[in-house]
């Protein structure tokens, strides 16, 4: 590939990156309301436990999204450090390589910390 186009697939890739991120926020935003209208303290167990599976179920579905993407872009920036010549974009994108490794890590250790946040608030009296 050249490097025009490797520059529009890592674009790509960011961009599934963080459209994969809206719909567990959807779900954050609406727990977190409904937590802090106390609403779970008073819902049946099934609702609490609904709750924490369509959480669990978007966040990990997010999660290997994100994470293809991001070993993608991995792939992706092996390529754009074989371009000859590369444009100084190329250059510091070709650079990213321990970015996308915090990325990832950031991304596995964040979610299982929200999700434990999730469980306390959900289940918690």
């Amino acid at each position: 590939m050249d490097e025009k186009t490797l520059i529009g697939q890592w674009n790509t890739m960011r961009g599934q990156i963080i459209q994969s991120q809206v719909g567990p926020a959807l779900v954050l935003i609406a727990i977190t309301v409904l937590s802090s209208l106390h609403v779970f303290h008073e819902a049946p167990d099934a609702a609490k436990y609904l709750a924490l599976g369509v959480a669990a179920a978007t966040g990990l579905l997010a999660t290997i999204s994100q994470y293809a993407a991001i070993r993608e872009g991995e792939a992706l920036l092996i390529d754009l450090k074989k371009v000859a010549n590369p444009s100084a974009l190329s250059a510091k994108i070709a650079e990213s390589r321990g970015l996308l490794s915090l990325s990832a890590i950031s991304i596995v250790g964040l979610d299982l910390a929200i999700f434990a946040l999730v469980v306390w608030a959900v289940l918690g009296k």
